[in-house]
Order: C-alpha cells, then sequence, then structure tokens
C-alpha cells in the first residue's frame, strides 16, 4: 500500500516546478485532507444495506443523504433554504466520524462522551486543511450540530430519515436484534417532524407499520 506521506513528497516536488509556494502549501493541505477523508469508507454504521448484505460505511451514508436533498427538496418546511449548502452540510457532517466512530444513536453509554469525542476529532480533522476552508468546514459541521437554521434543520431531518428506512425496509433486522422499541424511534426522529413534516407523516404510518410488523418492540 502506497504511504500518503511518500505520495505528498511526491507532489511536493513536481508542484514546486509549476506553481508559486503559496499555491503549493495550498494544495498539499487540500491533497492531503482528500486522503485522510477517505478513512470515512471504513467506519462501519449499524444500519445495514437494503439487500441485508453488510453494513453500510459512513461515506455511502454521506452519500446516500445528499442524494435525499435532490430527490425531497419539495417536503422541506422551509422552501427558501439554500439547498447547496444543505448538501455541503451533509457531506461534511460525518467526518468526524474518522476519529470518534460511529456512535449507535440507541447506545445511551456510548453516547454519553459522544458529543466531546466528535469536537476533538472536528479540531484535528478540519486543521488539516487551509485556514479560510477549516472555517468553512467548521461552521458548517458546527451548523449541523446546532440545529438552528432551516438548512441544518432539514438537514438533520434527513439525516434521521434515511437509516429509518433502510431498517424499515430491511423488516427491522437491526432494530430487533436491539430490542429497539416504538417509543425510542419516534423519539429519534423528531428532527423529521421540525425540518420535513410532510415526511413526518411518512414515518409515523411506518412505524406503525414496523410495530405490527413485529420489527419494532
Amino acid at each position: 500500500m502506497l504511504n500518503p506521506s511518500k505520495v505528498m513528497e511526491t507532489i511536493a516536488v513536481k508542484l514546486n516546478q509549476k506553481l508559486a509556494l503559496n499555491q503549493v502549501q495550498r494544495l498539499q493541505q487540500q491533497i492531503e485532507f482528500m486522503l485522510e477523508i477517505d478513512k470515512l469508507k471504513h467506519i462501519l454504521r449499524r444500519t445495514i444495506l437494503t439487500d441485508r448484505s453488510r453494513e453500510e460505511n459512513s461515506a455511502e451514508h454521506s452519500w446516500h443523504i445528499a442524494m435525499a436533498v435532490l430527490l425531497f427538496s419539495e417536503y422541506a418546511l422551509d422552501q427558501n433554504i439554500d439547498w447547496y449548502r444543505v448538501i455541503k452540510m451533509l457531506l461534511v457532517h460525518d467526518l468526524v466520524e474518522i476519529d470518534a466512530g460511529d456512535t449507535y444513536c440507541y447506545d445511551h453509554q456510548g453516547r454519553k462522551d459522544q458529543a466531546q469525542r466528535e469536537q476533538k476529532a472536528a479540531e484535528r480533522i478540519f486543521k488539516i486543511l487551509p485556514l479560510d476552508q477549516s472555517r468553512s468546514f467548521r461552521e458548517l459541521w458546527d451548523e449541523f450540530e446546532n440545529r438552528e437554521t432551516p438548512e441544518s434543520k432539514y438537514a438533520n431531518a434527513l439525516d434521521r430519515f434515511q437509516p429509518f428506512l433502510q431498517n424499515y425496509v430491511t423488516k427491522g433486522q437491526i432494530w430487533r436484534k436491539n430490542n429497539i422499541t416504538r417509543r425510542q424511534v419516534k423519539d429519534r426522529m423528531q428532527p423529521v417532524f421540525d425540518g420535513a413534516p410532510l415526511l413526518w407523516n411518512l414515518v409515523e404510518l411506518l412505524i406503525d407499520d414496523a410495530v405490527q410488523k413485529k420489527y419494532l418492540a
């Protein structure tokens, strides 16, 4: 396997022949970040693929919900949303899992220090970037976490809806394995009501059906 640091050394030598020093440093930082976030592909989640063949990884999750913005934009509570900002937020929000790992949403013990672990990860990962991009990415991450803007409320709604839908389609395999209840899921899905109330109507119907089919306790 090629060592990323060796890649950076090779790139630096070649770039020094073509670009000014400040351009070289900027591009080096951007490439280092690009290589770093590749690690997200190895972070496994507790949601399984719809064919139930394996767990999805966090990069797949981020891609899936970014696509959902294009599909479900008509269901957002606020139609004056900056859709591009929502997509950026969703592509950035789980990068901290490279260091912090994916914390199962119903793991009460793991969630106790989740915020602390993810804050520490955000400090390290986003600082890899050039200063302007570092600030921009960190602002997007903080906005998502705070859930105060229309964009962040909608982004959080989709972040909850995507795994919920996969859990339902896979007949509650992970729910059943962890004895998850109707109340737990309904509480977890509250951001959908806040950001995309029309999707919330579907969520309620699917929760009722999941209980009837014994996907949920």
